[in-house]
């Protein structure tokens, strides 16, 4: 009896302890989701996934489905790293190369021919979200650095976080191009005159973040 009442306490241990873990990765998950959906203090986030979709409209899906998982290989790399205090980088200059990143994605759009998506040339915008998703990852490591104080086991909070992040991601992702199919597709919208207004509007905005983030100047 005494052996069966051992092995139940037990049981009730391993299943409490499970519920923590899930309660915090639910935790984790919820702020990482909701950082990049912040639209009033992480919009910067936001306008760099609205720029690197502006050129393709609802039947490219998996040539954004490429961008959006390149931009996830990124900044998962610098996020993991940032945040275990391998890379160390001044927040300051991260602040304003977010927006610079935006900048120069948007603008690259105003000279893309949106009608030849299958070519070489498009395909920059694959190395751009690799390549500037490493730089956003970043930005996201100093939220949570700052939410992590000196926690010292943090693989499932970045876990957790990451996977919020992806989550919030495909929120904006679907948002938009949900937009774009009404418009373009529904409406007759000229694509062209979509991407133009999309990416310049983008590029005005980034280029007021550069200004207010230009930390030298300060």
């Amino acid at each position: 009896m005494m052996a069966r009442d051992s092995k139940t306490r037990n049981i009730a241990v391993c299943l409490t302890a499970l519920g923590d873990s899930m309660s915090e990765f639910g935790l984790y998950f919820t702020l990482g989701k909701e950082h990049i959906l912040d639209y009033a203090n992480g919009y910067d986030h936001i306008l760099f996934v609205v720029a690197l979709c502006a050129l393709y409209i609802g039947r490219d899906w998996k040539k954004v489905l490429i961008l959006v998982t390149a931009f996830t290989i990124g900044h998962s790399i610098t996020l993991a790293l940032s945040t275990l205090r391998i890379v160390n980088v001044n927040p300051e200059l991260i602040e304003f190369l977010i927006p610079l990143t935006i900048f120069i994605t948007a603008v690259s759009n105003l000279f893309k021919d949106e009608n030849s998506i299958g070519s070489g040339a498009i395909q920059m915008n694959y190395f751009y979200a690799l390549g500037f998703g490493l730089i956003h990852g970043l930005g996201f490591s100093n939220y949570l650095r700052s939410i992590l104080g000196r926690d010292k086991s943090i693989f499932t909070q970045l876990l957790a976080f990451n996977l919020g992040l992806e989550f919030g991601q495909l929120v904006i992702v679907l948002l938009f191009m949900s937009v774009c199919f009404i418009l373009v597709d529904l409406f007759g919208v000229d694509r062209r005159d979509w991407k133009m207004v999309i990416s310049s509007a983008v590029a005005g905005i980034a280029l007021i973040l550069m200004k207010d983030h230009a930390y030298w100047l300060e």
